[in-house]
């Protein structure tokens, strides 16, 4: 291959959106070989990035270039991305393979820099003049492992561009290499960016959709570790320890709640499909997947909609994942792999039925329904009535209404189609028993609006539309509508939910048990191997994947951990 150019297709540039225009000439004026962007989910980071990448082998400052992504699924994403903007990159080098004759660079994850540093370290010197793009560069903080594994094999390259869909933090003894760094109030360090493009700007500029928070509450039961019978709303103003445990009941399958969520949602999506958005699309978001196998059956008994499933297990998740994305289907349900960096435009509705509530994870999992595609689109996320939630909503929805006040009282409404953005709460040990759900308001300005009473039935069709209802008259709706959620919940046949569940329950125990004396094994291998002691090995299981301890983990936490134990016992 002769040069840079061998491997150019010929671009198909799109127009620069004013921040990413932007974004480059702060580039273009700095000196140093970092440039970190934090970006509002959906507001184009990768456009910017392969905008930048392009202009940079154009002009024989770079000759090649390296992308690390967080998962499998981003690295094919950005290899079709980067191709439609002329730069060919192979996604599939992995660890050991080389790269493509008619490429000029690779995709790769976080995982498998930290696994063979060396391997990246000598393909970054030896491609010589290299570009690194580290997406979602906050991985790099998932351990510190990961962190010295990225410095060691990218020290080496020429320029390195940092993305992340919003500022993040990270202790003192954990920095993450190519990072700049502030104090923060906590004792935390708080990312500098070179250049920073926040959800209110994004909105102003029409780049992402407005977003309305739909909060509901419910009276969850369960049976605690002594064998009481406790019963607890989820805005009862409880202990954390309670909230908690009422938020993990109100979550399972076998209540009321998730299904009474899910006939709203689906009313909304109804909403939108007759008024514009023909393909608009529903996530269902899950704790693990246990919870995402029954949510399906409880989308498609309350919708008679068959869901999309998508789980990291799955070897064909990524196809999956890329059909939904093209298609027409209406709801997707997964547990993590949609929430970050994942582009799939035509959804405008998420239920938030996991216990997750870090704030980096809440604004990128909203932010996979904030992409914008034309004017007047909105957002609506339907989530549980506890604090952490209420608190990390409302500041998204503090930053909307910088930008979009409510209408004036008697402002006239019109049809806006035409007008010209793993730290799990965990309780004690409980026995879910059975939960219900009641609309309790949507969020503006930072305030749980209730209902007003004036509402009148032309205003069903602008339901969540903000600028067209009032917060009040969005959450009358909301209530007025709510009986009938319970209804189309009660009629979904709740015992044989509750049933399915037991068996689920019961095999997924064995599979744990199974996968727990595995890696006990591996652990005892591992250790002869390197010398060190057991205890030491599990630490680094548990940085490598991170979550509960082992007797308290999930079958797909437990799953990877024995997956990176094989790996680590059996490597060359």
């Amino acid at each position: 291959m002769s040069g840079p150019s061998a491997a150019l297709a010929a671009p198909a540039r799109q127009p620069l959106r004013a921040w990413q225009a932007a974004a480059l000439r702060v580039y273009r004026a700095s000196s140093g070989p970092d440039f970190l962007v934090t970006a509002t989910p959906g507001a184009g980071k990768t456009a910017f990035a392969l905008s930048l990448a392009a202009e940079l082998l154009e002009s024989r400052q770079v000759a090649r270039v390296i992308v690390v992504a967080p998962t499998d699924h981003l690295r094919t994403q950005w290899a079709h991305a980067a191709l439609a903007a002329g730069i060919v990159l192979d996604p599939n080098v992995g660890n050991g393979g080389r790269l493509r004759p008619d490429a000029l660079g690779y995709v790769t994850t976080y995982a498998q820099v930290a696994a063979r540093p060396a391997v990246h370290r000598s393909r970054t010197e030896h491609l010589r003049r290299t570009l690194v793009i580290l997406d979602e560069i906050h991985h790099a903080g998932d351990g510190l492992s990961w962190g010295e594994a990225v410095a060691e094999a990218f020290e080496p390259a020429r320029r390195r561009v940092a993305l992340s869909g919003t500022p993040f933090r990270t202790r003192p003894d954990e920095r993450i290499p190519f990072v700049r760094y502030e104090p923060g109030g906590d004792g935390s360090l708080e990312s500098v960016a070179d250049f920073g493009y926040g959800y209110r700007q994004a909105l102003a500029d029409g780049v992402v959709r407005p977003v309305v928070f739909a909060a509901y509450t419910g009276v969850s039961r369960w049976r605690n570790s002594a064998g009481e019978v406790v019963a607890a709303s989820l805005t009862g103003g409880s202990s954390k320890a309670v909230e908690a445990a009422a938020w993990r009941t109100a979550l399972d399958p076998g209540g009321q709640w998730v299904p009474h969520v899910l006939a709203a949602m689906d009313e909304r999506l109804t909403q939108l499909r007759a008024g514009g958005m023909p393909d608009a699309a529903g996530l269902v978001l899950a704790s693990d997947q246990d919870d995402a196998r029954a949510y399906a059956d409880i989308v498609r008994r309350v919708t008679g909609s068959r869901p999309v499933l998508i789980l990291s297990d799955d070897r064909q998740a990524s196809k999956r994942l890329s059909a939904f994305r093209g298609g027409t289907d209406r709801y997707a349900v997964c547990v993590r792999m949609i929430s970050e960096g994942v582009d799939v435009p035509r959804a405008a509705c998420l239920a938030w039925m996991t216990s997750y509530r870090t704030p980096l994870f809440f604004a990128q999992a909203v932010g996979r329904v904030l992409r914008a595609r034309g004017p007047g689109e909105s957002a609506t996320v339907f989530l549980p009535a506890v604090r952490p939630l209420l608190a990390l909503a409302a500041e998204i929805e503090g930053e909307r209404n910088h930008v979009l006040p409510p209408p004036a009282p008697g402002a006239q409404l019109g049809d806006p189609l035409r007008r010209t953005d793993d730290d799990a709460a965990v309780p004690d040990a409980c026995q879910p028993l059975g939960a219900d759900a009641e609309f309790a308001h949507v969020l503006h300005a930072g305030r749980a609006v209730t209902a007003s009473p004036v509402l009148t039935g032309a205003d069903e069709e602008f339901l969540g539309l903000p600028g067209l209802l009032t917060a009040e008259q969005t959450a009358a709706l909301l209530l007025q509508r709510d009986a009938d959620h319970r209804r189309r919940a009660t009629s979904t046949r709740t015992e044989e939910v509750a049933a399915e569940r037991v068996k689920r329950d019961c095999a997924s125990w064995q599979v744990a048990g199974a996968l727990r004396r595995e890696i006990s094994t591996l652990v005892g291998q591992l250790a002869a191997r390197t010398g060190a002691p057991h205890g030491v090995v599990h630490g680094r299981v548990r940085t490598a994947v991170p979550g509960p301890p082992s007797a308290a983990a999930p079958v797909d936490v437990l799953s990877a951990r024995r997956d990176w134990l094989l790996e680590q016992t059996f490597r060359g």
